[in-house]
């Protein structure tokens, strides 16, 4: 048997193994066992071709390693595969680089997608906005990246800088982009009075220690007179889904929040808790748009599915699951989605997001010019983000559901 057939049948032999592991796992199948065995043998045919009539003897350990990544990543875009390489590098980066670019990430058309963006950090100053898809991380396509790759990639020594190719809104072409790595720190939860007695917070994240920062705040806007509330959870796409939980029970003194539910993972019901209600009654309305996800849509969709609330803006992203990290003996591993969010109607936030009760488009991308230069540097981007409107229509929205309820189906 010659070296390359050896690698073959061994790279085949470790697909098929793998295949089965996966469905043990996890992986979305058929009921019928017979089924699944056909997949196999439908897997191990198209090895089988590839080896003996493709136009030249391919590369069996790049093919199946190849295969692998597909099989995981056609799961959702929180699982991957890591071959040993890549695995080891990953450790290495989560370990010794504390310095991030400030943004939430996730997987969209293959492609690395700008959830939201931390206000002031290293993505904000290169002009990195929601919305925005990095094509390419130092040359290499993002698309044949992993979601735990590319997050280690970003990450690194303070004052290191990478290099991204971003397309944006209403641009055809990448734009090169350098960002320079810092140490994040968490912006804090803002308030503000605004007009006929109607308080106002931001939450741009969902940190541990959040819910608390926000009761603070929810008290200290009832002392200065607040009898209406506007919750802006726009571009909040970070944080631990528990602190989601905990600041929808600050608005809700009874119903469910959400629940937590895998194939293999007992499910687990979080239900409001009248004691740590700290607002249940005052007039509540939710800001949310495509940059909201995670944490900040476990609130919205408690809100507005206990009617507690409504809900303001755009669909939002559509995140919310568990992941598991499983090493395997060659030294490779597989970062897994064990378990989902869901919603108390029954839908998973990864898959349905929240559709607002009252759906009003965003017009922050209307700033971007046809004409934007392609090659500014980032002040002369932020000069161009002045020239977004001064009307913020959904706050408007959100002002004017509060002031009259009755019309709000207007």
């Amino acid at each position: 048997m010659s070296k390359s057939t050896k690698l073959f049948v061994l790279g085949l032999s470790f697909l098929l193994a793998t295949l089965v592991v996966a469905g043990g796992l996890g992986v979305k199948a058929s009921t019928n066992n017979d089924d699944s065995y056909r997949q196999i043998g439908v897997y191990s045919e198209v090895l089988q071709r590839i080896r003996t009539e493709y136009v030249e003897e391919p590369n069996v350990p790049a093919v199946t390693n190849g295969a692998l990544h597909g099989l995981l990543e056609s799961l959702d875009a929180n699982s991957s595969y890591l071959d040993p390489a890549e695995y080891k590098e990953y450790k290495q980066r989560k370990n010794e680089g504390k310095a991030t670019i400030g943004a939430t990430l996730s997987k969209r058309f293959g492609y690395a997608a700008v959830v939201s963006v931390i206000p002031g950090g290293p993505a904000d100053k290169a002009g990195i906005d929601s919305g925005d898809i990095i094509e390419a991380i130092e040359g290499k396509s993002t698309r044949d990246m992993s979601l735990a790759e590319i997050d280690g990639v970003l990450t690194g020594q303070p004052g290191s800088v990478i290099n991204v190719s971003v397309v944006r809104p209403r641009k055809a072409e990448p734009v090169k982009t350098p960002i320079t790595r810092e140490i994040v720190s968490e912006p804090p939860v803002s308030g503000k009075m605004l007009e006929d007695g109607i308080g106002y917070i931001k939450i741009d994240d969902f940190p541990k220690g959040r819910t608390q920062d926000v009761a603070a705040k929810l008290k200290e806007l009832e002392k200065s007179g607040a009898k209406k509330l506007v919750l802006d959870l726009r571009n909040s796409g970070d944080g631990d889904e528990s602190e989601g939980v905990a600041t929808a029970n600050l608005f809700l003194n009874h119903g469910m929040i959400s629940y937590l539910q895998g194939q293999k993972y007992p499910k687990q019901t979080f239900n409001a808790d009248p004691q740590k209600a700290v607002a249940a009654t005052i007039p509540l309305v939710v800001l949310v748009n495509r940059g909201t996800a995670g944490p900040a849509e476990i609130v919205a969709a408690a809100i507005m599915e206990n009617a507690r609330g409504d809900v303001v803006g755009d669909k939002t992203f559509g995140s919310g699951s568990i992941e598991k990290v499983i090493e395997l003996p060659d030294g490779a591993a597989l970062m897994l989605s064990v378990a989902k969010y869901y919603s108390p109607s029954g839908k998973a936030l990864q898959d349905s997001a929240v559709t607002p009760n009252i759906l009003v488009a965003d017009n922050s991308d209307d700033f971007l010019v046809p004409d934007e230069d392609e090659n500014a540097q980032p002040d002369e981007k932020q000069q161009e983000k002045e020239k977004k409107p001064a009307t913020d229509d959904q706050l408007k929205r959100a002002i004017d559901v509060l002031k009259n309820p009755a019309q709000k189906a207007a």
